[in-house]
Parts: C-alpha cells; structure tokens; sequence
C-alpha cells in the first residue's frame, strides 16, 4: 500500500471510525520510503593504491538510510557482480518479515548475478543507530552503511536536542595497503578454510572509509569532523570491522553514551568507549565554550583478547574547529596548530571493558520501559569458543597440531545449507535441510574455563533450536579456554535481548542468578561473550520465523560459531509468518 493512499482522507477517515484518537492515526502510520541499491565493482584508492570493490551505488562506505519509527522501507537490491550477495538490516526487528532479514541460506537464497530482490519491511518500535551489511562469505568489508532512525514526528530525544548528527563507522580489511589486501577478502578466507589456519588479517582500520594520517601515504584520506565551539554534537557510532572491538576515544573530550544498539539508556560520561563489531553507540559531544586554538585527534584500535594475530594499528580522524570570523589564523597557522592525541587503554584492557560495560543500563523510564521477562519457560546453556577438526587425509592443515581451526556452539559447528532454512520450515520440507534438535547444554559437561581438555574436535551439523510462541528465554553463554579463552560478540537476529548477567570464571547457577538485574539490563541485538566468562540474556520469543545467531568476528562465524531458533506461528493471525514475496530469490 503507498504512501500517499495511506495518508489520504478517505483511507484515514476509515481508521478513525476504529480509534478514539483520531490525531494518533497519521503519526502511527509512517511513509514508504524507496532506495535502490545496485552492487557493482568501483575502484577505490587508498593509501596511494587503486583497487576495484564490491560497493554499493558506487559508494564506499555504502548509502545511508534515513527513516522515522513506523515507516515501511522497500529496498530494491541489484546484483551487478559475479559474486552472490544478500544484504543484512542489523538490528531491524523484522516483526513477521523474517524474509526481508538477509543472512544467505538462512531466512533467502542469495541474490545471484542479474537478479534483484526487494527487502520490504517495517521499522516498529525501533528509533536510533543501526546498520546494513552484506551478510554472505566476508563480502561486508565493503558492503556496509549506515541506518539512522528517527523518533516519530513531535516525539523529542530523551536528551538534548544535539545541534548536528554525524555517523561515524569504523571498518577493516577492505583496502589496498599492502600486497596482503591485494587479495580480496573473499579469497583470503577461502584460501584459510581449505588450510584449517587462521586468515590473514587486515593491516588497516577505517573513520567512514578513510584510514587517516597514521598510516603510510594517507594524510589525505583524513576523516575531519568540523564543529562549532558551545554545541552539542550526537556521534553516531558504527563498529563495522570484520574482527576486531574497538576502543574509541576523543583527546581532551569527554563523550556521554546516550543508546546502545539503538536502545536508550541512563546517560554516563566517559572519555573511551568500547565497541564490538555489529554493535552501535550513540554518544553526544559538548564541544569546547571557545575557540580552543589547537585541534584533536579520534582514535580507535583493537580490544584484542585472543591468541591470534591481529591488526595492532591504530586508525585516526581529526576534531577541528571553526575559526570565529574576527579570529585571523592563516591556513599554515591551521596546521601549526597543537594536535592533542587521547590515550587508548592498553590491546588487552579487560578490566575497562569489564568496567565500561557495566555501566550500560536501560533507561526503564515510563516512556521507554525495560520489559524485561521476569518468569522463564525455556532455560539454555551454551558454550561458545574455538574447537579442532582432523585435517583431512593426503592434506597438510595449518591449524594446532596439523588440525584445521574450527569454532562451535555446545561443541556443534554449524554446517551452512544448500537451500533457506526458513523456506524449509515454512514449507514443511525439513527433511535432509536440518534438525530441530539443538542441545539446551552441552553433552559433556568439563571445567569450562580450566585447563582445557585434550581432546579439542568438534562435531559437524545443521542443528536448530525450536520454540514455541511468545515463550521467555533465558540463554547463559560461557566462553571456553579450548585454544584460549576470548571475548566473542554474539548477535541475533529477529529480537532484541536484555543483558541480565554477566561474570568470569565459570557460571555457577546456583549463586550467580542472584545477581542478575531484572530492572533495568541493558537491552541490546549484540552482545559481547567476556573472555574466559559468560553472559546472561533474555528474550521473548515473539516473532515467527527462523532467526540466525552468531559471532560477530567473521573469522569465527567462518569456522562454524553459529546456530539458529525457529520460533513457531502463534495463534492469531498476527502471530504468525506471512507466505515469502514472489520475487525471493532461488538457490
């Protein structure tokens, strides 16, 4: 239904006759906004090399969408390329249209050379920073952009009206530095997973595709932010690298974290944030009263907590001022200014990510409640980390002892399918595609934490999880020392989850429910699994489909850290899941 005849008097003097307030009616609805995204190779240069891209229209990053809360988005995705590709709406509920989520040969097949799909749905409920990502292989290094919604029309932030919004969006591993990322991205991971080794990492980070004056050749490729003195900025922050958290920091500039994941919470100062991949922050900048005649550096660099290598570089932007008008600086006086640089905490600092996290909580106000589930009907308990698999005969595998790395979930490392899990379900056709018998625990219970065991191999399947309508969930996820103990961003799709507990150690769930926070846990779409610890979530299982969950560090999504929970029709007819558009794409 358009836009137009649902704002037309007729269609609105029809609702009226059904609502008391007939002001409420239009504001409820929305628009239909119309983007068209055309995926084609774009040549790109970066740090003196010139390299051809998967993009977006042409841009990298890729477009932004702007929407309000309650409009209806038809994104029409044009595959120009040789590579498959599906696009992912990171943190969009996608009540009951679990085919417009994204992740490839979960809820569609991937959209292949020529073809098109529209991604139709609706944004409910839902107001702040979220992003877009190609969800197939790691083609999201330069697939990826920004989704800014806005509050309903006369519904003001529960802050300051900031004088300016600007995105910021941290990436990775996308451009030409080095003989390394001449490869595309597509082929290093290949090329990992035939030898069972780790992949080769990037060599580079990125402010909104520009890697800043702190790598070789690249002071002109600079993201500069020009405020004013006596303002309030909102930072939209993004962290779309493909394996790294970020800590970020402002020099001589404290920030006040406002939303986690597109949700609000209870305003805190800091003057460094963490932020894992698939995650969003937005954090409001009081600039300085005056002019402060010196400019500053944005930083961020890896939070790493793994045994792997990884990309120890550091990327930078710039806060620069205007100059008042009566204020006469020459542009040599510009760069001669002072550069004030802000000071990270240390690449292992899990005591400030334990400290930062902590302080994330919901706003619980009357407007914008933390409806956390205070009974359970469905208890899980899942470990998560890094496992082995036997190098296969006539082959030299590169992983520990001659193995190959793989990573699990309960110790299953999911087997992607050859067709969409969600058409399977909706189908009935199950049969050969997977199995609805996913562990609530893991078979063999051992010191999760500890030392590990000797024997690391996992085993291999399509496993899903099935739940029952509107059914309260609570999922305890325990990271393992098998290969090391690491911090591991979990995201799923389809809901939003309430953060209600978290520690280190093993989880003890006889002590450690006593502690959690039923009041006002942070709510988020992703959450970080604490290196040699474990976190508490839960959720309501209120929307039908096939919801895809998985480790945000693609590396381990590669190897397997993945699943997926079918949430079965309820009763009524707005319980239960549409039949698919007639233009979802074929495998």
């Amino acid at each position: 239904m358009g836009a137009s005849l649902l704002r037309s008097p007729a269609f609105l003097g029809v609702i009226c006759s059904f609502v008391t307030l007939c002001l409420l009616a239009e504001p409820a609805l929305g628009v239909t906004r119309h983007y068209k995204f055309d995926i084609k190779l774009q040549n790109v240069t970066r740090l003196c090399n010139t390299k051809s891209i998967i993009s977006v229209n042409g841009k990298f990053p890729g477009p932004r969408i702007v929407a309000r809360e309650g409009d209806q988005l038809l994104i029409k995705v044009m595959n120009h390329v040789q590579n498959n590709i599906s696009i992912h709406w990171h943190g969009i509920r996608q009540l009951r249209s679990g085919w417009a989520d994204g992740p490839a040969y979960i809820t569609q097949c991937p959209i292949q050379t020529g073809q098109s799909y529209v991604y139709n749905f609706t944004i409910i409920g839902q107001r702040g920073t979220l992003w877009w990502h190609a969800h197939l292989s790691w083609l999201r290094s330069t697939l990826y952009g920004p989704i800014i919604i806005l509050p309903k029309r006369g519904i003001p932030y529960p802050f300051t009206k900031p004088y300016k919004e600007v995105p910021i969006i941290f990436g990775s591993g996308s451009l030409p530095i080095s003989p390394l990322w001449s490869i595309d991205p597509e082929t290093i991971i290949s090329q990992a997973l035939q030898t069972g080794g780790g992949p080769n990492v990037s060599d580079a980070y990125t402010i909104n595709g520009l890697p800043g004056p702190l790598y070789n050749c690249s002071a002109k490729d600079t993201f500069k932010l020009k405020v004013k003195p006596g303002k309030t900025y909102l930072l939209r922050l993004i962290n779309a690298a493909l394996n790294d958290e970020l800590f970020f920091s402002i020099a001589n500039h404290t920030l006040t974290v406002a939303e986690a994941d597109a949700i609000y919470v209870k305003p805190f100062e800091t003057e460094t944030l963490l932020i894992a991949p698939g995650q969003t922050t937005n954090v409001l900048l009081k600039t300085k009263p005056h002019y402060p005649s010196a400019t500053f550096f944005m930083k961020a660099r890896p939070y790493v907590t793994g045994q792997g290598t990884f990309d120890n570089s550091t990327v930078a932007g710039i806060l620069e001022y205007e100059k008042p008008l009566n204020f006469h600086l020459s542009s040599n006086s510009i760069k001669n200014l002072p550069l004030f640089k802000p000071v990270l905490p240390a690449l292992n600092d899990t005591s400030f990510a334990t400290s930062f996290t902590n302080k994330l909580r919901s706003l619980a106000s009357t407007q914008f409640p933390a409806n956390v589930p205070q009974n359970v009907d469905r208890r899980f308990f899942f470990t998560v980390g890094l496992g082995t698999s036997p190098c296969q005969s006539n082959q030299t595998c590169q992983g520990p002892n001659g193995t190959m790395f793989q990573a699990s979930v309960n110790n299953i490392s999911f087997v992607m399918p050859t067709t969409a899990l969600l058409q399977a379900h909706f189908t009935g056709k199950s049969y050969g595609v997977y199995n609805p018998d996913f562990p609530t625990s893991p078979l063999i219970a051992f010191n999760y934490t500890g030392t590990p065991p000797n024997n690391t191999m996992v085993s291999n399947g399509t496993k899903l999880v099935v739940l029952p309508f509107n059914s309260s969930v609570e999922l305890i996820m325990q990271d393992t020392s098998i290969l090391g103990a690491e911090s591991h961003p979990l995201h799923l799709h389809g809901f939003n989850f309430f953060v209600v507990g978290q520690g280190f150690g093993n989880f003890d769930p006889n002590k450690d429910p006593t502690k959690f926070n039923l009041v006002d846990p942070v709510e988020r779409n992703t959450v970080g699994v604490p290196s040699g610890g474990w976190v508490a979530i839960r959720f309501l299982a209120d929307n039908p489909g096939v919801w895809f969950m998985h480790c945000h560090l693609e590396v381990h999504t590669s190897w397997g850290l993945k699943m997926a929970w079918i949430v079965l029709d309820g009763k009524h007819p707005n319980q239960k899941l549409p039949p698919p558009p007639a233009d979802l794409p074929k495998c």
